[in-house]
């Protein structure tokens, strides 16, 4: 949640900044800064939501990447966001291992992607060594959010030892089944993961049809994140 009046950035206690300008392995443009840089905010909290604010500075493109600080192993997790505007954007919710390696043999759980210039279609995908785009054999589902960029949507992942099922305000659109071959190659999901969202600029899939910078500062907006968990009882 993001409505302590007291913080006007996120809580450090919980996320964590991940930085640079690398291009993230995809050509991304943005410089993903530590909440602020040089007198700019990107992290911004008021009025009971987190807003990542992508902007030009100077010749670059600031944003934020954030991390939680705490990793699950299965559960429903989920987030209510509003996305940015503008040919050039690409935010998402997604998922990594909290003992990364190597990319896709550690795998990757997209909880939802969109890019700008294919406004409203969201995406939920998983990646690993078997599937991932880098081969052409990820897997993932597709929906049609029509106000994905003018209203709040619940975006969620429901993960267990059985399957991984995509869903949007409740309506499941997308499930992916272990296949039960204990093969980490087609399932490497049975380990703690954390939590992470970001706003790319550009990109190998943001910029694949070109950027418009009059789209910046573009705001990705974020009412709540939420994780649940069984609870065993003895």
């Amino acid at each position: 949640e993001f409505n302590d009046s007291k913080l006007s950035t996120p809580d450090e206690s919980l996320w964590w900044y991940e930085t640079g300008a690398s291009g993230w392995g995809n050509n991304e443009i943005q410089n993903y800064i530590p909440g602020s840089k040089n007198g700019e905010t990107c992290a911004q909290v008021s009025n009971g939501t987190l807003k990542i604010i992508a902007k030009k500075v100077g010749n670059e493109v600031y944003s934020i990447r954030m991390n939680t600080v705490e990793s699950w192993k299965y559960g429903y997790f989920e987030a209510r966001l509003k996305l940015p505007t503008g040919k050039g954007t690409w935010p998402a919710f997604w998922m990594m291992p909290k003992n990364y390696t190597a990319w896709p043999d550690d795998c990757e759980i997209d909880i939802m992607e969109e890019v700008g210039y294919d406004p409203n279609v969201i995406l939920s995908t998983v990646h690993c060594k078997a599937y991932n785009h880098s081969i052409g054999t990820q897997k993932s589902g597709t929906i049609k959010v029509p106000t994905a960029q003018t209203e709040f949507h619940v975006y969620a992942v429901e993960w267990t030892e059985d399957f991984i099922k995509g869903y949007v305000d409740g309506k499941c659109y997308f499930t992916f089944d272990n296949d039960k071959k204990g093969n980490k190659n087609t399932w490497p999901f049975n380990t703690a993961f954390y939590l992470k969202l970001n706003l790319a600029w550009g990109g190998d899939w943001g910029g694949a049809q070109g950027i418009d910078e009059s789209a910046l500062p573009a705001t990705y907006e974020i009412d709540y994140v939420r994780v649940f968990q069984k609870k065993i009882i003895e």
